[in-house]
């Protein structure tokens, strides 16, 4: 079956005025190469503007950009290999290094689409105000996710820990109040024991980020919701576009809690690395942790 996308591209090209007609053209020509680049390459291809793509994406039936690359990662899901939906049996080295690291560059890319600032803003603010940070995960990639944003935010000088097991998750959400923080990490966003300690966690007035896709029994349970979509896996629940996609966010999220907390985080983390290195830990030799120039002091911290 022909994508949604791609057909209704094709319908509506012989009607669209010059500039969209080439955006489309692009578009159906190589439809893999338009989800892998930015808007502002495809605009410079078509020698156009990124007012002139959007305007197109309208045209589609898109209220965005967002909303088009995600409907045409979804479309071209649909094929492909059992592996990985780009690369084809007959594909030599090469051609799949530069297949699935396209995919994972398409990833982040949409995650730059999606990703709301407000919500990310809205969990990083969160994140440092609490009296303690507890992360739950479920199953092999958000266990972790949830491990590695514990040990980030640990590193950075807040109370966190990592919850795996379900029991656990239980125990920690009875005993959490209004000021911590549950950060649930889980794709799928529906199995019920993660399900069950959040509503738990809910009930005891603590704020519930959520980083999982929209629509999701988690996502409505989240008071801030860092939303993603990835194109399904052909064979995993949980696949690798998933899980880059997520650690991107955990990335994004990490640097916004680091501006909050300023000059006390990178006090914080030179001073373990000093303690590593002195100890044989981690003998390489690092520069010293500063923010960039023109970002110290007062002017390099949020104004809130």
């Amino acid at each position: 079956m022909t994508p949604r996308v791609l057909e209704r591209a094709a319908v509506i090209i012989d009607r669209a005025p010059a500039a969209r007609r080439t955006v489309l053209a692009l578009i159906l020509e190589d439809p893999q190469r338009v989800l892998d680049e930015t808007f502002e390459m495809l605009a410079r291809r078509a020698h156009s503007s990124v007012p002139t793509i959007m305007r197109t994406c309208r045209d589609l039936g898109y209220a965005g950009l967002r909303e088009f690359k995600l409907a045409l990662a979804q479309d071209l899901a649909v094929g492909g290999s059992p592996l990985n939906r780009r690369v084809r049996i007959d594909d030599d080295a090469r051609q799949v290094i530069d297949k699935v690291t396209r995919g994972a560059v398409a990833v982040v890319n949409g995650v730059q689409a999606q990703l709301s600032a407000d919500a990310v803003c809205s969990a990083a603010d969160a994140l440092v105000k609490a009296s303690r940070v507890d992360c739950y995960g479920v199953g092999v990639t958000s266990n972790f996710m949830a491990m590695d944003v514990q040990a980030r935010l640990f590193r950075l000088g807040l109370v966190s820990n990592s919850y795996l097991d379900p029991h656990v998750q239980l125990i920690s959400a009875a005993t959490i109040d209004h000021r911590g923080v549950v950060m649930a990490i889980t794709h799928v966003g529906g199995m019920p024991s993660l399900l069950e300690a959040v509503d738990v966690a809910r009930s005891r007035g603590a704020t519930v980020v959520a980083l999982t896709q929209g629509g999701s029994p988690l996502a409505k349970r989240a008071d801030i919701l860092l939303a993603i979509e990835v194109a399904p896996d052909p064979v995993m629940p949980v696949g690798p576009e998933a899980y880059l996609a997520h650690l991107t966010v955990i990335e994004i999220l990490t640097v916004l809690v680091a501006q909050r907390l300023g000059d006390k985080a990178v006090d914080r983390l030179a001073n373990i690395q000093r303690t590593l290195e002195t100890r044989g830990v981690d003998m390489q030799h690092h520069p010293p942790l500063h923010w960039d120039p023109g970002t110290t002091g007062s002017e390099g911290k949020k104004k809130r």
